[in-house]
């Protein structure tokens, strides 16, 4: 009698919430997100302190949220919930391209900034990104973002001392990240692999002190690190 063949552990979907006060948007996003393979709408809800106190209640793996809301803001809501959940990733899924808004989003500490025009593939990987780990900004606001930073900083103030060393390589990675690429498509731009790309990143990060790679991005352009004139890798 052979030997059994070792189960395959079961990969858990990802628990996913979704935040917005339009009712349509918000039905018609969680139908279509319970319907693809490895994810798993564990809840909504339409109120910015409703997302808050459900996400201390269920610890989601990504928070889909909105920014213009009633009662709190998506950018306060953000802070909220990764305050009751850290280990929780929010990703921003609005119409708003305001730079000011992009900007407080991220410093807020969102993981990615998709636009309400996204196709559905792009808000699920958009989710699985931010699940990982990686954040990802849709290019629009990417570059609106940079030229915000260059204009006027960040409302913060800069950071005092010298900058970090970063390698070629690495400062490459920044700019396609500023760029709005994801790991796939800077691993193609660099003729890398993924995996080379995502060491750099880490690297990167631990080398700048911040937490994910829209933040890497915002010090990048206060610490000079990366200017809007940089021509990105072809």
């Amino acid at each position: 009698m052979p030997d059994d063949a070792p189960a395959t552990p079961a990969v858990s979907p990802l628990r996913v919430m979704v935040v917005d006060d339009h009712d349509l948007f918000r039905s018609g996003l969680r139908r279509l997100l319970q319907e693809e393979d490895g994810l798993e709408v564990v809840a909504d809800a339409r109120r910015g302190d409703e997302a808050v106190q459900r996400a201390g209640e269920l610890h989601p793996d990504v928070v889909v949220m909105d920014i213009n809301m009633p009662g709190i803001s998506g950018v306060e809501a953000t802070r909220g919930v990764l305050q009751k959940s850290p280990a929780t990733a929010v990703l921003m899924l609005t119409v708003t391209t305001d730079e000011n808004a992009v900007l407080d989003a991220v410093l807020a500490g969102a993981s990615g900034y998709l636009l309400k025009d996204a196709t559905l593939p792009e808000i699920v990987r958009g989710i699985r990104a931010a699940a990982a780990g990686q954040s990802l900004i849709a290019p629009s606001v990417a570059g609106d973002l940079l030229s915000r930073l260059r204009r006027h900083g960040a409302p913060d103030a800069p950071p005092t001392g010298a900058p970090p060393e970063l390698s070629p390589r690495e400062l490459d990675v920044l700019r396609l990240v500023v760029a709005g690429c994801d790991n796939g498509d800077i691993a193609k731009r660099l003729y890398v692999s993924t995996s080379t790309v995502k060491h750099h990143v880490s690297s990167a990060l631990e080398k700048l002190g911040v937490d994910n790679r829209i933040q890497a991005a915002v010090m990048a352009v206060r610490l000079g690190l990366v200017d809007e004139q940089d021509p990105l890798p072809r």
